[in-house]
């Protein structure tokens, strides 16, 4: 389903954060979640997350933190998204076609040009555009 979850959320703090202030060094996730009064176990499962997509780099250590990997030109909002939450559709059968009415249901295809538009917007949108 299209839902900007709070995993999206604190992943897109996490990336303008770190893309404002981590020219310099590192930010860590702590930090972070301080600065914006984010639960830090939660945030931690998301940094993790950009980090397993190679979104985020991370240093271990005292000094530790992460850094950028790829630049939010690069990154399209949809796949930001995807990476984070799956699949995205407007409806359940969008996303995956387990759905009993499927074979007689008269709404499918108009709701599939609907979600295409929807992932088509989305793929025109850099993290850059939203971030800054």
């Amino acid at each position: 389903m299209l839902n900007i979850t709070k995993k999206i959320e604190y992943g897109l703090i996490a990336m303008r954060h770190i893309n404002q202030y981590g020219e310099n060094g590192l930010c860590s996730s702590s930090e972070i979640a301080n600065k914006y009064h984010l639960p830090k176990e939660i945030f931690a499962k998301t940094m993790q997350i950009l980090s397993k997509k190679n979104y985020i780099c991370s240093v271990k250590g005292p000094n530790g933190g992460y850094f950028l990997n790829k630049s939010l030109n690069q990154i399209k909002l949809i796949q930001f998204i995807e990476d984070i939450e799956g699949p995205i559709g407007i409806v359940k059968c969008n996303v995956d076609d387990n759905c009993n009415l499927i074979e007689f249901c008269n709404i499918k295809n108009p709701l599939m040009k609907i979600n295409l538009n929807i992932r088509k917007a989305l793929d025109k949108i850099s993290l850059n555009e939203i971030t800054n």
